[in-house]
């Protein structure tokens, strides 16, 4: 089975329009379908925004169905000209770049305490689409500041709420786990919320264009 874990009912429903729902239930007041869809068992849970929901609901699925891999999908903002409005790519590796023990273990921003490197690493898919670096965090905002941490710095493309999180509580799991954005916004091109606002739409039908393609590849 897959786990399938997304943060707003908006992402949640281009896939939900695909499967074949034999159970919905409701853990820890977040909403849980368990089906098929593209040929694959799934348990999808929405999470919710932010990475403390994201590893709440990635955990869930893990203890209470027993996944095997696990898949995030949603929209993200772009921080570069490598990133194009409303086009899919995957994510390769992320970072939490508001975790920071730079002052107390001299570690890199993002390192969290109990590893050596920034960037941990996703599972990826044996696609023609190209792979990107997340930064997540609990903030979607227009700052100069994270703006520069993530693109002079750690040299992210991408930046969301949950990848990070995801990624990290599937780690500890032991657990593959697969990551694909489609760019509501792009850095640099007036308010990411307007943008995020006018854009979200297309870009969620893109993805939904692509996700059987992905499945098939899980």
């Amino acid at each position: 089975m897959i786990g399938v874990v997304i943060a707003m009912d908006s992402e949640a429903q281009i896939l939900l329009d695909c499967m074949q729902i034999k159970n919905k239930s409701e853990i820890s007041q977040k909403a849980v379908y368990i089906g098929t869809a593209f040929g694959k068992e799934i348990a999808l849970i929405i999470c919710g925004v932010g990475k403390v929901n994201a590893a709440i609901g990635t955990q869930i699925v893990i203890d209470k169905f027993g996944v095997e891999k696990l898949f995030n999908f949603g929209v993200a903002g772009g921080l570069n000209a490598s990133t194009d409005l409303c086009a899919v790519y995957q994510i390769e590796k992320a970072v939490q770049f508001d975790f920071d023990l730079t002052q107390l273990n001299g570690t890199a921003m993002g390192t969290l305490d109990e590893y050596s490197e920034n960037y941990l690493y996703f599972s990826t898919f044996d696609t023609e689409y190209q792979t990107r670096a997340l930064g997540t965090s609990d903030r979607f905002n227009d700052s100069p500041a994270d703006y520069a941490l993530l693109t002079e710095i750690l040299h992210a493309d991408i930046r969301d709420m949950e990848g990070g999180a995801i990624l990290q509580t599937a780690v500890k799991a032991g657990l593959p786990v697969y990551c694909v954005k489609a760019i509501s916004d792009v850095a640099g091109n007036g308010s990411t919320t307007e943008q995020f606002l006018e854009n979200r739409s297309r870009a969620l039908q893109n993805l939904k264009e692509v996700l059987p393609e992905f499945f098939q590849a899980l």
